[in-house]
């Protein structure tokens, strides 16, 4: 694995969403299997097209961070602004789309670290992905092994949120199974190497770094969206924040959260529950 090194902390001067702010749980199957479900915030001031744009978009946009102390001037990974502390860098490869942009098969590399601030690199994500799903409406991307099939899936659904004819925002929805879904004795021993180490500390380290993670997208995404006819260098700078306080704002659709959560203790195939679009997702 080639050793990380983390960029110097971003100070955007963001209110940064908390866990509770979300809501979040983890089902550990019988097989060693583990399947999490995470229900974000409604996102104001984002839509689903931004998002799509963003996903497309995002490996390949550079941003120049006018105003940010240690960074003034400097063109950085658009990366960069999606966590103030923990992204290192994401990259593309393979099969990509027209100007290097993200398609169904193509592979990303996502160099991060869960929560550096408390724990450096204790929990770092060093890791080769393939784009499973990338639409209008959400984004997966994961792992398969010859004759063994999933072994680990993220897949993400976003939708527009408008009542009486005002948009409101952005539903964001996170789901991973770790594991594969055989509970024979081959399944259970390949669970064990895959997810021996995904220890309790590490899913709270995973929960908040990812609810800071999606939380930005208030912060920066409105502003950069409103560029992308200029193509893939872009400008922010302190005032482009729109975002407000995250204080109040809770988990979106509880009952979506424990209609999926439900599914994944009942299934007998998690990787089958957790799929959309199944001609391209398996």
């Amino acid at each position: 694995m080639t050793k990380l090194t983390m960029p110097a902390e971003r100070d955007f001067g963001w209110k940064l969403k908390s866990i509770d702010n979300a809501f979040f749980q983890i089902h550990e199957r019988a097989n060693g299997q583990f399947c999490v479900v995470l229900n974000h915030p409604l996102i104001r001031g984002v839509s689903a097209e931004m998002l799509h744009w963003w996903f497309l978009n995002f490996t390949r946009l550079k941003v120049r961070l006018a105003d940010v102390e240690g960074y003034q001037g400097q063109l950085v990974p658009a990366y960069l602004l999606w966590h103030p502390s923990d992204h290192v860098d994401a990259t593309l490869s393979g099969k990509v789309g027209p100007g290097h942009t993200a398609k169904v098969g193509a592979t990303i590399e996502i160099q991060e670290a869960m929560q550096y601030e408390k724990y450096g690199w204790k929990y770092p994500v060093n890791n080769k992905l393939k784009v499973y799903y990338c639409d209008v409406d959400g984004w997966a991307m994961g792992k398969q092994l010859p004759a063994v099939g999933p072994v680990m899936m993220l897949r993400i659904h976003f939708k527009d949120v408008v009542e009486s004819g005002e948009h409101l925002g952005v539903h964001y929805h996170y789901e991973i199974v770790i594991g594969v879904s055989s509970s024979n004795a081959i399944g259970r021993s390949i669970n064990r190497r895959i997810t021996g180490h995904f220890s309790p500390e590490f899913f709270e380290a995973w929960q908040t770094h990812n609810v800071i993670e999606v939380g930005t997208f208030e912060n920066f995404l409105p502003a950069l969206y409103a560029q992308r006819e200029q193509g893939i260098l872009l400008d922010y700078e302190k005032s482009m924040n729109a975002a407000q306080s995250p204080a109040s704002q809770v988990g979106y659709d509880r009952d979506l959260f424990l209609e999926r959560l439900r599914g994944y203790t009942e299934a007998v195939d998690p990787h089958r529950h957790q799929a959309f679009q199944a001609a391209s997702f398996l």
